[in-house]
């Protein structure tokens, strides 16, 4: 759950230049150490970094959470309610674990779309999945997402709603393209505040997780992770706010002792329009 247990996501098209590299770099990495360290980077500072830990991710992902993301990704498409025939869509899906596990769930019949802005996470997705009801990877940006409103019956995101440039807007594109009545699913890393939970989180973050960066290559993309997770919204501020995009009957469960946030809303029915002769 680093950039690994993290699904790329934000603004910004293939292509866009990251910011030069700084002095004392090393050579390959682009991004000033400083805004990794802050966990606020561009949106073409994200895709390059999701691009370059691409094939570390997984490893990466079933090293830091003891193999416990796939469970936390079944409980995610549990709040999602869908079923046979539903159509669903897995935005920001890194190499697509939950979009896989949905696909199972709305066979036969159903359709899967997940789509990331990292075309090298794109492609490790599209090696893995094993489904009988193929999942439809595509290109997209979460904050524009180029699908009509109304489009499915749920929305999820797993461990990338942290790396939207603009929460708000990426929260609100979801909701507008999921149907009214529809689930709208939140996975993401939180912050534990009480000990001894949150004394081993901090030693985990801090520490283990930047040297676990430093064996795979690339330290600045796992430095970012526990800053990223710092200034993402605590749970009840995120239930705030997405109860502002336009859901209702919000609920969240935490995880893993308090470390993981499943949040889940349903997109309010439109309002009736009064007819004035009644």
């Amino acid at each position: 759950m680093p950039a690994s247990t993290t699904g790329a996501a934000g603004a910004g098209r293939p292509g866009a230049r990251a910011s030069p590299r700084v002095a004392g770099q090393p050579e390959g990495t682009h991004e000033p150490l400083a805004e990794f360290a802050a966990g606020r980077l561009e949106a073409a500072q994200v895709r390059a970094m999701f691009d370059r830990i691409a094939g570390v991710y997984d490893l990466m992902n079933t090293a830091m959470t003891a193999g416990l993301h796939h469970r936390w990704r079944e409980r995610a498409a549990d709040m999602a309610r869908v079923g046979p025939g539903s159509r669903v869509l897995d935005v920001a899906t890194g190499t697509g674990d939950l979009a896989i596990e949905l696909a199972g769930r709305v066979a036969p019949a159903g359709e899967v779309l997940a789509c990331d802005f990292s075309e090298a996470m794109l492609e490790r997705a599209r090696a893995k999945q094993r489904s009988p009801e193929p999942v439809r990877f595509e290109w997209a940006d979460a904050l524009a997402l180029p699908y009509a409103q109304d489009s499915f019956d749920a929305v999820t995101v797993g461990f990338g709603a942290r790396n939207f440039s603009d929460l708000d807007v990426g929260l609100a594109e979801m909701v507008r393209v999921t149907r009214p009545g529809g689930r709208v699913v939140v996975l993401e890393i939180t912050t534990p505040t009480r000990p001894p939970l949150s004394s081993f989180f901090a030693l985990w973050f801090d520490r283990l997780v930047p040297a676990l960066g430093r064996l795979a290559g690339d330290s600045q993309a796992y430095a970012y992770l526990p800053s990223s997770v710092r200034r993402f919204p605590p749970p009840r501020e995120l239930a705030a706010a997405l109860a502002h995009s336009g859901l209702s009957e919000i609920s969240y469960r935490l995880l893993a002792g308090g470390i993981i946030a499943i949040h889940a809303g349903t997109v309010a029915y439109p309002p009736q329009p009064v007819d004035p002769q009644r």
